[in-house]
């Protein structure tokens, strides 16, 4: 009588432990199927190749403990100059190369740092940020009323602005 009772039991434990393998399968498939997609919904678009922080915050620590400049990049889905700017960036080799020696954040939101709108916020605007923490106000782009906006066609002054601000950086060391 004591056999029969094992029985139920262990076909309750086979059935449980196939179907919690089963879940673990999922899982795994789930997660895999995910990681690809990680970097293109942190990048938006603006370099999917290039590692993206996912917070101010986040981007702060990181450049800190790194030693790297921070670059942020305020801009909007919906906002023509900001697709505009996105895919001339994402197209740019020499800038998705220079891009790999920056902690990056792209923001489509306000941060509640008023420095990061030091003349007001509008989008596309760009600004480097040292691993002092210090927001770098004297890298700017060519409009005297919206110092950190950059066109596409002003391309070329983003990547030489990128460049002073990893040359600050060496200057400061």
């Amino acid at each position: 009588a004591m056999e029969k009772s094992y029985v139920p039991v262990f076909l309750l434990l086979v059935a449980i432990s196939c179907v919690l393998a089963k879940d673990v399968g999922k899982k795994d498939t789930k997660e895999t199927n995910t990681k690809p997609k990680l970097p293109q919904t942190l990048s938006r678009g603006w370099g999917d190749q290039l590692i993206w922080t996912q917070t101010y915050e986040e981007a702060l620590f990181r450049s800190k403990h790194s030693n790297k400049p921070l670059m942020i990049i305020h801009h909007l889905d919906d906002c023509p100059h900001s697709q505009a700017l996105k895919k001339v960036f994402a197209e740019h080799k020499e800038i998705q190369k220079l891009a790999e020696k920056f902690i990056l954040l792209n923001l489509v939101y306000e941060t509640t740092d008023k420095n990061l709108a030091p003349d007001g916020q509008y989008v596309p605007r760009i600004l480097f940020i040292d691993p002092s923490l210090t927001v770098r106000a004297d890298i700017t782009g060519r409009y005297s009323n919206r110092l950190y906006a950059y066109e596409p066609s002003d391309i070329s002054l983003l990547y030489s602005n990128m460049q002073k601000a990893l040359k600050l950086l060496k200057t400061e060391l």
